[in-house]
């Protein structure tokens, strides 16, 4: 590969990153329209990179090609469920690894988490948390495999709405990521598969939950 061609390589994957962080972050929320033309001037870039990085979000499953355009992506119930399909037994699989793998480092570094996750007082940060913690503990796994097959699910399933972080998790959800590290930090690997599986079949209902009470309030 040439240097120009390294260059503008870099060039399309930073535009790509920028508008898929966006996504992520709620900038668009479902069903906005996103046209070339138009994100290509808030970004500063010509139409061609632009239409890449489209391109490779719809790739991604985070938008969809419509007559009018590349829209934002909403989940149906049924896709929520699909996904958690593919990220219960994962994440069970990474605790489980992480159980057998993990150093003091790692423990401690969960348990650190937990202890910012606790002492948070803006409730809006506890979902970034506890990301954080899930990531972490598949750091603690190490498994390369799984901690990218995990990323894209994590991707599918964030909340494309501005407002995602007023939804903060309860404390249940904290107090099961304690059972976790707990179990984790002893090495019981079956312990922390089938506290995450309950933890994460809980979660998926939940959000299912919600996003049929959307639904149904925008119908009426």
């Amino acid at each position: 590969m040439t240097g120009n061609a390294s260059t503008a390589g870099a060039r399309a994957d930073a535009h790509y990153l920028r508008v898929k962080q966006d996504l992520l972050d709620g900038r668009f929320g479902p069903g906005t329209v996103l046209l070339e033309t138009t994100l290509g001037q808030s970004y500063g870039v010509s139409r061609t990179p632009m239409r890449e990085a489209l391109a490779r979000l719809a790739h991604d499953r985070l938008i969809e090609r419509t007559d009018r355009g590349y829209v934002v992506r909403e989940r149906s119930a049924e896709e929520i469920e699909a996904i958690y399909e593919a990220r219960i037994p994962l994440e069970a699989a990474a605790a489980e690894l992480a159980a057998r793998r993990r150093s003091a480092i790692d423990v401690d570094r969960l348990a650190h988490l937990l202890a910012m996750r606790r002492d948070e007082k803006d409730t809006a940060r506890h979902p970034d948390w506890n990301s954080e913690f899930h990531v972490a503990m598949r750091d603690a796994a190490r498994s390369a495999v799984i901690t990218s097959s995990l990323g894209h699910l994590d991707d599918l399933l964030v909340d494309y709405r501005p407002d995602r972080a007023a939804s903060a998790t309860t404390n249940r959800g904290y107090l099961e990521h304690v059972e976790i590290l707990e179990a984790i930090r002893r090495g019981d690997a079956a312990a922390a598969g089938e506290t995450m599986t309950s933890h994460l079949e809980r979660m998926r209902d939940l959000r299912v939950a919600a996003h049929v009470r959307r639904t149904s309030a925008r119908a009426h």
